[in-house]
């Protein structure tokens, strides 16, 4: 699924999915129902890409240019016939053309875009991973609490502390910002500019 030739089936959302962030859904269309059918019988992830006009649902959305691959890791279905989902983001990607199917579904052409590249140890570093850290501490001690062994978490295993741009993703999934902020993040190559311009907002938000 990396090459310029590859079409993927593309759900259009109105949310944005980082590299290794989870994205919980429930399938209700009919439409998409059958594309998850498809994607866990041949073993492949689907796009999902910020819906940037138009709905989520009914006829098709025009989605924004870079999404990123939703990898199945649970799937449930329901008596009603919905689909309950755990997807995990995996690479980001660009879209180079969509299509439209007959069943009102968008495939999109895409290239793949480049991982994070290694980002040398700073102190912005640090401290965006040490309050990352306490967030994430806190929300699992609270729902292990109220939960137990029911609690799931909304952080993937394993955390990479290490990693200013897995550092970044996490916060760009959990600060309070509008969705077009997010994507413009998303959009970002550069690891450690993703991380820079979280800080900034971190600390005019007494955050940090």
């Amino acid at each position: 699924m990396t090459d310029n030739q590859t079409w993927i089936p593309l759900f259009p959302l109105k949310t944005v999915l980082f590299p290794g962030g989870i994205l919980p859904l429930k399938v209700i269309e009919a439409r998409y129902i059958e594309m998850v059918r498809n994607c866990l019988k041949d073993e492949v992830p689907f796009g999902v890409a910020l819906v940037k006009q138009g709905q989520d649902a009914g006829v098709s959305a025009e989605p924004e240019a870079v999404g990123c691959l939703a990898h199945i890791e649970q799937d449930k279905m329901a008596e009603s016939g919905t689909i309950s989902l755990r997807t995990r983001g995996g690479r980001r990607f660009r879209i180079l053309e969509t299509r439209l199917l007959a069943d009102q579904r968008l495939e999109a052409r895409i290239e793949s875009l480049a991982e994070d590249v290694p980002v040398p140890a700073s102190t912005i570093h640090v401290n965006c991973a040490k309050a990352l850290k306490a967030i994430i501490d806190n929300i699992t001690a609270k729902g292990r609490a109220e939960q137990g062994q029911a609690f799931v978490s909304p952080f993937a295993e394993p955390f990479r502390f290490d990693s200013a741009g897995w550092v970044a993703n996490r916060w760009c999934e959990i600060l309070p910002i509008p969705l077009k902020a997010r994507q413009k993040l998303l959009e970002l190559d550069d690891a450690g500019t993703r991380l820079s311009i979280i800080h900034q907002y971190l600390q005019q938000h007494k955050i940090l």
